[in-house]
């Protein structure tokens, strides 16, 4: 028997309704903000991820699905959302247009990784995207966005923010970090490459023997230059007043290399080791670096699997069930299905059936209406209805019933 690759699962129902009811849901709230549907390939040149993500990320450097097509390219499925996006509004030229530009995106994302709870192989996120906006009122909004879907949704966590600097103060701090850290020689093999590459990103490292160590490194927050510390104070500002609860973490520098100014972080604590469900923040020199005119953006990215492992959702009966107790209805119901499907969801049971049978897979199917043709109903062109939810039962006509 043929099964699916190690860590890469089948969304069946009812795991499925979740998924549906959340992409629906996140796609209308993010429409509320004035964002508009975008849809990038899954498959992208491989260069793309790594002059966006960066090199010393371990997603270019570990978990890549990274091959040669047959046309001699190399291509890679894609790791996260961004990078595509950044390159779809720099091909048709957006960055040329002026103004602001907001996406939203769902879909599949691919790295090669241990599969464990809440972290697959193949993987979706839904994403949203903001270009041409530098005001730091665009990164309250997006957090606002991400925070509304989440409460939509009942789901408890811990919003924790920092600030990644820019190429005036970042530099800087860099310099004080590889001098701190080139006296510690103890530290993971990881940090050890990092430290050569992105050295920012050693205070993301997971392993707790560092992360003592980097208690004691110099503070990114203390050496912001003034239009960074003026934004981050401002940011808190603006969640304050808005009465949204955060933390300051010092450490939050994300995964990708393309980060500046505002970082965030939704985490849950229900989750285990995998406990950030959403995350995001502001990347303003991303579009030129890929080519494209200098433009400030900023966005995040939600894990769907993760969030369905947290998501509580009361299904009600909804729709028709449609059968029939003797085989001459039977064309008479289905053509009835038909009309009734134009306007409703319905399930038509092809076979005949008794009554208590109908019944029993119309609570199956969680439908709220069965309806069914009997023999007397179908000399008297009516149906036998039962409301399976507030238990009434009644008949009407053919036509009441396309009416209902």
């Amino acid at each position: 028997m043929i099964q699916a690759l190690r860590g890469m699962k089948d969304i069946l129902p009812p795991l499925s309704h979740k998924y549906l009811t959340f992409i629906q849901k996140a796609s209308h709230i993010a429409q509320n903000y004035t964002f508009e549907y975008i849809e990038p390939p899954l498959l992208e040149e491989t260069k793309l991820f790594k002059r966006s993500v960066g090199e010393s990320s371990d997603i270019v450097g570990k978990e890549m699905y990274q091959f040669i097509d047959k046309g001699g390219n190399d291509v890679c499925l894609r790791p996260e959302g961004t990078a595509g996006v950044v390159r779809s509004f720099i091909e048709h030229k957006l960055d040329r247009k002026g103004g602001v530009h907001r996406f939203y995106y769902y879909g599949a994302m691919f790295r090669y990784e241990r599969p464990q709870k809440g972290r697959l192989r193949q993987f979706h996120q839904f994403g949203v995207e903001s270009f041409g906006e530098a005001s730091v009122y665009e990164d309250a909004a997006i957090i606002m966005l991400a925070k509304e879907i989440l409460d939509h949704f009942n789901i408890s966590y811990t919003l924790a923010i920092n600030s990644i600097g820019c190429p005036a103060c970042l530099p800087d701090y860099k310099k004080r970090l590889v001098a701190f850290l080139e006296q510690k020689e103890d530290i993971c093999d990881d940090c050890k490459r990092r430290r050569s590459t992105n050295p920012i990103r050693v205070l993301d490292c997971k392993n707790q023997k560092c992360q003592r160590i980097y208690s004691e490194a110099p503070k990114l927050l203390d050496h912001l230059c003034e239009a960074c510390q003026r934004d981050f104070n401002k940011l808190q500002e603006i969640l304050k007043s808005e009465g949204v609860e955060f933390v300051i973490d010092e450490n939050l520098v994300r995964g990708l290399d393309y980060y500046t100014k505002t970082a965030f972080e939704f985490i849950s604590t229900q989750l285990g080791a995998q406990n950030a469900i959403a995350g995001g923040g502001r990347y303003d020199n991303l579009v030129e670096f890929l080519g494209g005119r200098p433009t400030p953006a900023v966005g995040f990215a939600i894990g769907i699997e993760r969030i369905l492992d947290l998501i509580e959702i009361d299904f009600k009966r909804e729709g028709f069930y449609l059968g029939t107790m003797i085989e001459e209805a039977i064309p008479t119901a289905f053509h009835l299905a038909l009309q009734k499907r134009k306007s409703a969801k319905l399930f038509m049971e092809y076979k005949q059936k008794s009554l208590k049978a109908h019944l029993k897979a119309a609570d199956k199917h969680n439908s709220r209406y069965a309806c069914i043709i009997g023999e007397d109903e179908f000399q008297k062109g009516t149906l036998w209805v039962k409301d399976l939810e507030e238990k009434r039962e009644f008949h009407i006509s053919q036509k009441e019933f396309l009416e209902l």
